[in-house]
This record gives C-alpha cells, sequence and structure tokens, in this order.
C-alpha cells in the first residue's frame, strides 16, 4: 500500500523533510488559505486540483473551526505585522447560493474571532447593502468592493482578502484596488492561472519530496499532459485530442504493467483554467472523445462564467479506495497558510470509484486535522495527505512565482519558522 509506505518513509525521513519544506518555503509568498481535492488509489495518492480561492469552509470538522483563528493570526502577524486590523474579505456574486454565504460567514467568523473587523464585499455597485442568508440561516451583510462606495468612504482596509476565484479578471476595479494589500493576489485567479502549471510544478516538488523521503515518486505523481487549441465544435482538434489521450493511456498500461498493478488505466479531460468540476470528462480511449455525445460537448464547451474551454489537460485518473457510508469518497484538505487547517470527505453516492466526485449530489463527511495526526517528537507530523496538501502549497507558490503575482505589503517567512 502505497500509504503505508509513504508513511513509514516519511516519518524515518521526518528532520530532512521538514528541512527541506522550511527551505523551500524561505522565500516564496504563499496565499492565506487554499484547499486540494486528493486521490489514493491504494498504489498511488497524489493531489488532482488545488484552490486558491477555496469556498466550502463550512464544511471543515467542527474542531478544526475551533483551532483555525490562531492559524489566521499566526499566518496575517508573520506575514503583514500586528498593524493588520481591518479586513475586506471580497466575494464571489453568487447572491442566490445560500451554501456559498455559510461559507463566506464561516471564513469571516474565523477571522473575526482574531479580534480584527471583517467587511463583505463585491467587486460591483450596490445601491446599499445586500443582507443575504445562508445555508445555515446566518445574516451575511454584502457591501460594495467600489472605490466610490459607501462601504469605503468609511472603512479603510488593511488587507483585502479574496474569496472571489477570478474567473473573470474585474479589469476596470482592479487598478483602484492598487493601494490596499491583496490576498490571495487577483493575478493568481482563473481569468490567467492555467492547471498545467500547477501540475508541471507539483509533479517536480513530488520527484523532490521523493528523493528526500527515499520513496519512488510515481507515488505521489500525477501524469498530466497539456493539449492547447482545444477547440470542441471542431472534428480535427477533437481527433487530435483522442490520439494525445491513447498515447498517455499506452504509456499508462505499459508504466502499471511493469509495476505489477492490474487497474485499467483512464484519464480525465479538463478544462485548463477553471473550477467547480466543470468541464471535466472521464474517458478509457481515443474513441470515447471522437464519440462524445451532443451533452459530453456541451459539457466541454464552457466553463464558469460562460469562458469558452480553449486549452485542456489529459491528466492520468486515479481510482479511489477511500470510502465513507459505503459511497466513494476522496480527502479534501484545507491549509491556512502552510498549516493543515481542516478538511473533509467528499462522497458521491451515484459515482463509482473511477469518476469525478466534485459534481452535483456530493455529500460532505467528517476528516479532522486531528485524525491525520501523528504523535512523534521532533517536529509536527501529518500523515501522507497532509504532506501531499504540503506540496500542492509549494506548488502554488511556485506558479505565483512564474506568473508574476505581486503579494503586496507581505513579508516571506519560511514554514516551521517563527
Amino acid at each position: 500500500m502505497a500509504k503505508l509506505i509513504l508513511h513509514k518513509q516519511t516519518l524515518a525521513n521526518m528532520n530532512e523533510i521538514c528541512a527541506w519544506f522550511a527551505s523551500k518555503t524561505a522565500n516564496m509568498s504563499y496565499p492565506i488559505y487554499s484547499s486540494y481535492d486528493i486521490r489514493d488509489s491504494g498504489y498511488k495518492i497524489s493531489n488532482v486540483d488545488a484552490n486558491i480561492f477555496p469556498a466550502g469552509f463550512n464544511n471543515i470538522c467542527p474542531t478544526d473551526k475551533d483551532s483555525a483563528p490562531a492559524l489566521v493570526d499566526k499566518y496575517l502577524t508573520k506575514h503583514y505585522g500586528a498593524g493588520i486590523k481591518n479586513i475586506m474579505l471580497v466575494t464571489e456574486e453568487h447572491t442566490n447560493n445560500a451554501f456559498y454565504w455559510e461559507n463566506v460567514h464561516t471564513i469571516r467568523k474565523l477571522i473575526e474571532a482574531t479580534g480584527r473587523v471583517v467587511k463583505v464585499a463585491i467587486p460591483r455597485d450596490l445601491p446599499e447593502p445586500l443582507k443575504l442568508t445562508s445555508s445555515a440561516g446566518n445574516e451575511v451583510i454584502v457591501h460594495s468592493a467600489l472605490k466610490g462606495g459607501e462601504l469605503l468612504k468609511s472603512f479603510t482596509p488593511d488587507l483585502i482578502i479574496s474569496n472571489n476565484d477570478f474567473s473573470e479578471a474585474y479589469e476596470e476595479w482592479a487598478p483602484t484596488m492598487s493601494e490596499f494589500p491583496m490576498n490571495p493576489p487577483r493575478e493568481l485567479g482563473w481569468y490567467q492561472r492555467k492547471k498545467s502549471t500547477y501540475f508541471k510544478y507539483y509533479n517536480q516538488l513530488a520527484s523532490e519530496f521523493a528523493e528526500v523521503a527515499q520513496i519512488d515518486p510515481f507515488l505521489l505523481r500525477v501524469e498530466t499532459e497539456l493539449f492547447e487549441h482545444f477547440d470542441i465544435g471542431d472534428e480535427n482538434s477533437r481527433n487530435a485530442l483522442a490520439e494525445k489521450v491513447d498515447q498517455m493511456l499506452t504509456r499508462l498500461r505499459e508504466d502499471y504493467k511493469k509495476r505489477g498493478i492490474n487497474q485499467e488505466p483512464f484519464v480525465f479531460v479538463k478544462n485548463n483554467a477553471g473550477t467547480y468540476g466543470l468541464a471535466v470528462i472521464r474517458v478509457g480511449s481515443g474513441e470515447e472523445v471522437k464519440a462524445w455525445s451532443y451533452k459530453s460537448r456541451k459539457k466541454m464547451k464552457a466553463a464558469k462564467g460562460g469562458r469558452d474551454v480553449e486549452e485542456v489537460i489529459i491528466q492520468e485518473g486515479i481510482p479511489s479506495i477511500v470510502e465513507a457510508d459505503g459511497a466513494s469518497a476522496e480527502p479534501v484538505i484545507y491549509m491556512l497558510g502552510c498549516e493543515l487547517a481542516g478538511g473533509f470527505l467528499r462522497t458521491h453516492a451515484e459515482k463509482s470509484s473511477t469518476e469525478s466526485l466534485n459534481s452535483p449530489g456530493a455529500v460532505y463527511k467528517r476528516l479532522c486535522v486531528s485524525d491525520l495526526a501523528i504523535n512523534t517528537p521532533g517536529c509536527p507530523q501529518e500523515n501522507v495527505y497532509g504532506w501531499t496538501a504540503k506540496l500542492g502549497l509549494l506548488a502554488i507558490a511556485m506558479e505565483a512565482q512564474e506568473m508574476g503575482a505581486v503579494f503586496k505589503g507581505y513579508t516571506p517567512v519560511g514554514c516551521g519558522k517563527q
């Protein structure tokens, strides 16, 4: 079992791993929060998606919610100093999504518990503040985040924390906010972020980690290939994609056979930019791509906000051996800065272990950081899922570096240092 090998080798090389992690983060900028979808097939454990502007904080374990404010305070003080008091939490415009607003309410309460003042706002004009009710019945007052709006006439944020994933660039609004530090920076938004860049760095880091932990990098990597100039309406584009799918499946089949793995390989074709599980299809052959139905083609045509899907990644499919109450499940790990902050098991009774579970009908089950803890001396220990998430955080920091994303007002401090 990959988990047992990784667990054993992580413990055996913990001092070296912690030193490696601290050195990698020493001069990097990493966001205030992030989340990671993790798949455990038994023969490998990998990160298959990373969100820099995560929703779903309302689903994390109650025990972890209690300890999260201390992590928020530690991150803000460490990177911005003790003077950060006024926070503007800029959110999505999903005014009808009561579950999203419970997430916003949770984030607001976590920050307020540190003694800071939080105002929730959206980047558009509002004649007057909105009063929204979350799925749990909590009220959220939403202001306009525009420079001429009533909120900014009387409230000066020391920091903008964004929970808007910037699938839309908000190019007119952004320059008016340039005097305020923003975390995560808008430049890490989906209007320009690419999954292919993230996985390039994730796999590179998985190989580095494997060398330190003295394991086979196969146990952590997820094979990912970029397919550019994708046009769902063009038969030639679909045929070229089908050929690339078959080539990856052949490589995976040979690799699995060499390692004695009986799993028949499959892949996911995913939009290279986007979230919410949109524009993601599982395929087992190139012929399946060529035979996509009208419904499948429609699914791959547009992403969040109606943007066309212009690039996709072909990614090794990792089946999940994790279950909760008899349903297929996958761990989702949340981080605050470089520390594990919480998580849950995403389950779906109508999906198999080889399908995407991030789709309508998903149910969230308890998974606490304390469930991952290993109490051995010398260094805070996290089990395999935790380290997979930490590799994801490093990959995001490297993405940010490549994209030139500026963390205004931020002081880089390595993880593990106070």
